[in-house]
């Protein structure tokens, strides 16, 4: 937390949405230390509210933005680009690495005006940012087991962001490469499971009662029960003050209950028989779009899944499946999850990619600010 001493309080609202949270407070001024930097008067926004479980589980205290001043919130100048104009760094460089070994102990590590020759092999290809705010370039077309979409024949604008876990970009094509690697919503996995662990329990309160969604699926307890202030010392699912969501929202297990239940709900008008409505509540499954857009892999079937690439100043960034899927928890219980989801951005910003950690884990990534470009190698 920000223990203000000599430093100035401007109390300008400030408020920034993310892919995933939000934050709110006021903009602030003190001096600024990043390693061994001190940069000098730097604006910046003390967080009042953070809604979302993004900053409950975080294991982080706050968020540096490296973009450019462009999209800054109330004109303010980045810590990056105080640095440049205060002489702070030799070069106008900014690197990333980001260890694929990070069980090792070390995540990764940002060099501010310079790179580390170490954690990278080859030269790196550089291409022009297009378009100043995020560090955006042109990229060519997509490939799935070395074969073309033809989704981005003409071209695709693309970000390289640390500040997204995943590979994001339309949904039409992150279809594509996601049927062809098997992947499966996660919302339609918890669907299958709920059929089966609980639609005997939703047909059975139903036949016999009349109960929404909620109260149904908080009764056989795949949905947390509603409490108050009382009992756990938040306010409820939702601040109805603000319409801000406090971050406890549905879990896909209930999500897929509510759903399960509303539509067996339906088909008991109709004089369905149990094993009838079962049956067609595990085949609605299959075909339901998640929300959350997370899906899910074989974990034994990862050896046989294609490379996916990305052609960025005419050369092919090949991803092979152990750098694409993310193994989440550890033996029995370990997931499998696709380093790709839909993400549709509408112009005049969009259709865009963002190039997320899962790409740039396996390749080192510099942003050049002097000469306003990108670059990529090989990451070791």
């Amino acid at each position: 937390m920000y223990q203000r001493q000599l430093g100035w309080v401007c109390r300008k609202p400030a408020a920034i949405q993310y892919g995933t949270g939000s934050i709110s407070g006021y903009f602030s001024e003190d001096n600024v230390q990043v390693g061994d930097l001190v940069v000098n008067d730097q604006m910046f926004i003390e967080a009042t509210r953070e809604p979302g479980v993004t900053f409950l589980a975080g294991r982080f205290d706050g968020i540096l933005g490296l973009g450019f001043k462009e999209i800054s919130i109330g004109d303010a100048v980045p810590v990056w680009e105080n640095m440049v104009s205060q002489n702070l760094v030799k070069d106008q460089v900014f690197s990333f690495w980001l260890n694929r070994k990070s069980e090792d102990g070390e995540g990764g590590e940002i060099v501010f005006g310079g790179v580390d020759p170490k954690h990278f092999t080859g030269e790196h290809t550089y291409v022009p940012v297009t378009q100043k705010g995020y560090w955006q370039f042109d990229m060519g077309d997509v490939l799935v087991g070395g074969k073309p979409t033809g989704f981005c024949t003409s071209g695709c604008s693309a970000i390289a962001d640390s500040g997204t876990s995943l590979i994001a970009g339309p949904s039409e094509v992150i279809k594509q490469i996601n049927d062809a690697i098997g992947a499966a919503g996660y919302l339609n996995e918890q669907c299958q499971k709920a059929v089966r662990f609980f639609g005997s329990h939703v047909f059975d309160q139903l036949a016999t009662t009349v109960g929404n969604a909620t109260q149904v699926c908080a009764r056989i307890r795949a949905c947390p029960q509603q409490v108050g202030v009382s009992s756990i010392g938040i306010k409820s699912v939702v601040d109805r003050s603000e319409d801000v969501s406090s971050g406890f929202e549905d879990t896909p297990p209930c999500t897929a209950c509510k759903m399960i239940v509303s539509w067996t709900h339906k088909e008991l008008v109709k004089n369905h028989t149990r094993d009838s409505i079962l049956g067609l509540g595990s085949d609605l499954c299959t075909v339901i779009q998640s929300p959350l857009g997370q899906s899910s892999v074989d974990c034994a079937k990862i050896t046989s899944m294609p490379t996916i690439s990305f052609t960025i100043g005419g050369k092919e960034f090949e991803l092979s499946p152990d750098q694409y899927i993310l193994k989440v928890g550890e033996g029995a219980s370990t997931r499998c999850i696709s380093g790709f989801i839909a993400l549709d951005i509408p112009p005049p910003r969009g259709p865009l990619w963002i190039l997320g950690d899962t790409f740039m884990r396996p390749y080192h990534t510099i942003f050049d600010y002097g000469n306003a470009r990108v670059g990529f190698a090989q990451a070791v």
